[in-house]
């Protein structure tokens, strides 16, 4: 039964009191379970189920998003503004369960906040808990303990399974693999098992130090903590403070269920009747009564005989028949159904058409089992050598993860096809928002937080994966815009893969006419350096809101580049941004933009900065140098069109805007 918390004053009392009063320093409360809704502040999905649980996820939606709960009224941790906080204690029993055994959603955290809530907070990576504005910032005055289940590079995690405490940003201070001591050894636990485990925090005010302790429930609580951090948490810390859990869910699903919880000031937090607590849902199949057990060998006789009729019938029809080889059974988890594939998108219909190109169609499905809605784009391709090298490409970019490149999922093979199933973009591509006279304009702001998400995209790509990947074709129509309008990179049809410290291999011509470095023309070489040169101009296009080739303009203005350039040597650069955005813009970021663009877009590959730079010109970290203190005037500064582009563009004049390929493989086919 639901125990209230362990007050000995009223709320209206408690508040009177506030912010410090000698029966303060006892201050606590228990729950046993959350049966009858108890008086917290929830916010996003989480919800109260009735068997008292306290669901921050339900498991059930797929789009990112963010469950909050928080004890509705504050705690005083100082005695003034400027004292030495007091020591506290928590403990909690929680449960993830995630949809798939070993995909998980993220994970959970317990927090000490300034308000019971955290506006602009992130889902995803950033655990309901901060944004990439706020992360790391010191006016935070958040502490956070993270059980997390997704490995984050960017945040410096140790693994996928491990307990974090974060002071005021996701780089946790200390960390450790999931796990408890018994007799002297180190036990690991799996935070996505399903099964419920006990956590004990605390912080001495004393010795300024934290512990944190975990332990499978029902067992005790181990002498060993699983972490200790010694930091005084005064300047962190309000004279005031709310305590609480957040969490989020991700592109897959998981349930991230609270089933007790104590807290204390001054003192250790309350242990739990654990007669009390909620039972967990069942994982796994029910089990099997014996009346049907003893009924089950003629019931599968029957079961047998009927499923061979509807194989026999199905393989006759051969509708869904796939290509599948002995080398692909170890992409398992990567290759999807042709069936699932059709259901999702309900046959490939016009109706579900998101976009085409010179590389397939592209369609919006809702996968039947898992309810996760999918991009499902189709190849042609002939099964022929190369396919092999070319899948395994496909299974490594889908372990790419960041939060600007639009997740790979997987892929299936039938017939004559190849399909790659992506994450949906619910905002199309960026280009439609440029060109394709929308409804809305994008907004300076909008273009600048796109603009930097790519960049920081193709950072990732080429230094901070583990291998260097070459995307081959970045333009606005391979960048799509997610539910917030954040850029994200996606298309790796063309992409290659290399280890750091290798030259790539490629040597045929891949890509898009305006967006082609002349070197590539040249020698058919892809390097990080012809992505810049691409990103060079995307850069212009965004901000000029013109393609890199107007056949249709004057003959001094069909290339974008040299536009800009003319009056860039003018100083008059700014004339050439997009008339759609009025006066409505940063000049000194739009300026940085265009003259970042002409910087990346230069004939020499040398002279082009690379995407660590790029990214840090656009935060602000480091200046962007001014092109004439380069050495290089207005005669010496050339372009893609002024060595090899002008012939290879005369060569194609139907297919200007167009992606090309000078190759056999399968990969451009």
């Amino acid at each position: 039964m639901f125990l209230t918390p362990l007050f000995s004053l009223s709320p209206l009392l408690l508040l009177a009191f506030l912010p410090s009063t000698p029966a303060q320093d006892k201050l606590s409360f228990t729950f046993n379970n959350f049966k009858a809704s108890p008086n917290l502040t929830l916010a996003g999905i989480a919800e109260f189920k009735p068997s008292g649980l306290l669901a921050l996820t339900n498991g059930t939606r797929r789009e990112q998003a963010a469950g909050h709960v928080f004890f509705p009224m504050p705690f005083p941790f100082k005695a003034s503004p400027n004292a030495t906080a007091s020591s506290f204690s928590t403990s909690f029993i929680f449960s993830i369960s995630p949809e798939f055994p070993t995909l998980s959603g993220h994970g959970i955290a317990f927090v000490l906040a300034p308000a019971p809530s955290l506006p602009g907070a992130f889902p995803g990576d950033y655990l309901g808990l901060f944004n990439e504005t706020n992360n790391g910032n010191f006016t935070n005055h958040v502490v956070a303990v993270e059980f997390d289940t997704i490995y984050s590079r960017e945040f410096q995690d140790i693994n996928d399974n491990h307990v974090g405490i974060d002071i005021n940003g996701l780089v946790s201070d200390a960390s450790k693999a999931a796990g408890y001591y018994s007799n002297g050894k180190f036990q690991n636990l799996s935070l996505i098992s399903g099964k419920a485990m006990q956590v004990w925090v605390e912080y001495d005010g004393g010795k300024k130090e934290i512990k944190v302790t975990m332990a499978p429930v029902h067992s005790p609580k181990p002498n060993t903590p699983l972490l200790t951090l010694s930091k005084d948490l005064s300047p962190i810390l309000n004279q005031t403070m709310y305590v609480g859990f957040s969490s989020s869910s991700g592109s897959f699903s998981s349930s991230h269920y609270l089933l007790a919880w104590s807290f204390k000031i001054n003192g250790l937090a309350d242990g739990f009747d654990f007669s009390q607590l909620p039972k967990l849902p069942r994982i796994g199949p029910k089990k099997v009564s014996r009346l049907l057990t003893i009924g089950l060998p003629l019931s599968l006789v029957l079961v047998i005989g009927v499923l061979s009729g509807v194989v026999y019938y199905v393989r006759r029809k051969r509708k869904f028949a796939e290509v599948l080889e002995d080398w692909e059974l170890d992409y398992g988890p990567h290759r999807f159904k042709y069936k699932d594939l059709y259901i999702a998108t309900k046959g490939f219909r016009e109706k579900g058409l998101l976009g085409s190109g010179g590389f397939g169609r592209v369609y919006r499905g809702i996968l039947p089992t898992s309810k996760i809605e999918v991009a499902v784009k189709r190849l042609s391709h002939e099964s022929g050598q190369g396919m092999k090298e070319f899948v395994a490409e496909i299974v490594s970019i889908g372990r790419l993860r960041h939060r600007n490149l639009v997740q790979l999922l997987g892929y299936c093979r039938r017939k004559g096809e190849l399909l790659l199933v992506y994450d949906y973009m619910p905002n199309g591509s960026l280009d439609k928002l440029l060109y394709d006279q929308p409804s809305c304009t994008l907004n300076w702001q909008q273009r600048f937080r796109v603009i930097k998400g790519v960049a920081s995209g193709l950072f990732y790509l080429h230094e901070e994966w583990e291998q260097v990947v070459v995307h081959r074709d970045v333009k606005p129509s391979n960048v799509l815009l997610d539910g917030e309008l954040n850029g994200r990179l996606g298309d790796f049809g063309l992409a290659r893969l290399s280890d750091h410290g290798t030259d790539p291999q490629t040597t045929h011509v891949a890509g898009t006419l305006g967006y082609l470095a002349p070197e590539h023309t040249r020698t058919g070489k892809a390097t990080t350096s012809t992505d810049v040169y691409a990103f060079g101009a995307f850069l212009l296009e965004v901000v000029c809101g013109r393609r890199p080739i107007e056949p249709r303009a004057a003959a001094e203005d069909i290339v974008l580049v040299d536009w800009v350039f003319s009056f860039w040597s003018r100083g008059e650069v700014l004339r050439t941004i997009d008339a759609k955005l009025g006066s409505e813009y940063v000049g000194e970021e739009a300026e940085l933009v265009l003259k970042l663009g002409l910087l990346c877009s230069h004939s020499e590959p040398a002279a082009r900065p690379n995407m660590r730079q790029v990214v840090e010109y656009l935060e602000g970290d480091i200046p962007l140098p001014e092109l004439n203190l380069m050495g290089i005037s207005a005669a010496g500064l050339t372009f893609a069109h002024r060595e090899g582009f002008d012939d290879f563009a005369q060569s194609y004049p139907s297919s200007i805007g167009n992606t090309v390929s000078h190759s056999s493989s399968v990969a451009e086919s």
